[in-house]
């Protein structure tokens, strides 16, 4: 006897949003996958305003955005979603994964840390004048190893102290006193967790590009190359003027040890003839010779 498998009408709202996800799907080549967690309404308010005009954000069940996926004809639609839980955006974009991920750092802001929050950093809490007045306080720093002083009626740190390790936990009484401080440690925004172009999927460690250390690099291998240049004599508009006064440098070396006299080596010729007269004299003066 064979088994009859009832197929539940899908509902015009949840089709809508899987045709939604496939219309937008065909019209941009990227797609970003990007968690919500802690992410506030007035943030993606500000990442759908600094996208205007190159790419959409839309929240969806990750189950009706593999439908939508799928519909549309992405590749490996499935495994874009499979291991992602919680509530999730998708942008898709016009932008490369890559300045989208820079799009999105750049429209992230620094919150106040919570309990349970994890430090993305070393969190420091700088020296000088707290401004905040003496009294139970104190304990909470002599509890996160911040040595202070009673100056003026006012807590002043006595140097510049990490509160927290990065990657350790900070405890609801660090949360209280980095909030009395003012420290906002904790960045917060949308963060791309998976991107999509042209059947490639690319995890969010992946396009996080850092800038500094990115300049850095180029800064370092110009340098290194633009070196090699000058050493094998390669002319180009940057390299010109330092081959030529390097060749020149060679050049008046080889001549004054040559002896070849011009207008430019012969104050150095003579004093090489002179220094290495005076050395034979002290060498004949020694073996006795007048």
């Amino acid at each position: 006897m064979s088994e009859t498998v009832q197929l539940h009408p899908v509902r015009p709202r949840k089709a809508a949003a899987v045709d939604k996800v496939a219309l937008l799907a065909k019209e941009y080549p990227v797609l970003a996958v990007t968690g919500l967690s802690k992410v506030r309404a007035s943030q993606l308010m500000a990442v759908r305003k600094a996208l205007r005009g190159h790419a959409e954000v839309f929240v969806v069940k990750n189950t009706l955005a593999v439908l939508g996926l799928q519909k549309a004809g992405i590749k490996n639609a499935d495994q874009l979603l499979s291991h992602l839980t919680g509530q999730n955006a998708l942008i898709f974009s016009s932008y490369d994964p890559f300045k989208l991920f820079l799009t999105l750092d750049k429209n992230k802001v620094f919150l106040p840390a919570r309990a349970g929050d994890v430090a993305p950093e070393d969190i420091m809490v700088p020296a000088g004048n707290t401004s905040l007045p003496a009294g139970p306080v104190l304990s909470e720093f002599r509890e996160a190893g911040i040595q202070t002083k009673i100056e003026g009626g006012s807590i002043w740190v006595n140097r510049d102290s990490v509160a927290v390790k990065k990657g350790a936990q900070i405890t609801p009484k660090l949360a209280s006193l980095l909030s009395k401080l003012n420290i906002k440690p904790i960045k917060a925004g949308v963060t791309i967790a998976l991107a999509y172009e042209s059947g490639l999927i690319y995890g969010g460690d992946v396009v996080a590009i850092d800038l500094g250390k990115y300049r850095e690099s180029l800064l370092q291998a110009y340098s290194s190359s633009r070196g090699l240049a000058i050493v094998i004599g390669y002319i180009t508009a940057e390299t010109a003027p330092d081959v030529l006064a390097k060749a020149y440098r060679e050049a008046m070396s080889l001549a004054v040890a040559a002896g070849f006299v011009t207008k430019e080596t012969a104050p150095m010729v003579l004093a090489r003839a002179e220094n290495e007269a005076a050395a034979l004299t002290a060498k004949a003066v020694e073996k006795g010779y007048q």
